[in-house]
């Protein structure tokens, strides 16, 4: 073969090619996996979606949310009297968060639900 005439080029077009056909075989078949996400090894992975972003509380879980503190301390005793520890915090826009653990959560928004101070 002459090189003067671009047959030099056929080879490599071939082999781009062929790898290009390959990383689309390999892509319809399922090998996504490399852009899903990890899972979360979050403790309260719902969170109180409703609110907007989750805020961080560390090991703690929201098991409520409300404006007046008052509330957020009648729901605090509530739960301490059900045997569920609890504390309360403070967000930057003013809402107070009653914080439970993470195995207690369920049981705190069921008793928080019913509670008439809601």
């Amino acid at each position: 073969m002459a090189t003067g005439n671009g047959w030099y080029l056929l080879g490599p077009l071939i082999a781009v090619g062929l790898v290009g056909f390959l990383g689309a075989v390999f892509w319809r078949m399922g090998l996504q996996w490399t852009l899903a996400r990890e899972p979360s090894n979050d403790p309260c992975p719902d969170g109180l979606a409703i609110f907007g972003e989750p805020d961080d509380y560390g090991l703690l879980c929201p098991a409520a949310v409300t404006i007046d503190a008052a509330i957020a301390d009648e729901i605090r005793r509530l739960l301490g009297d059900a045997g569920i520890r609890a504390t309360q915090a403070v967000a930057r826009d003013g809402r107070t968060a009653v914080l439970v653990f993470p195995e207690h959560v369920e049981e705190a928004r069921r008793l928080v639900g019913d509670s008439p101070a809601l």
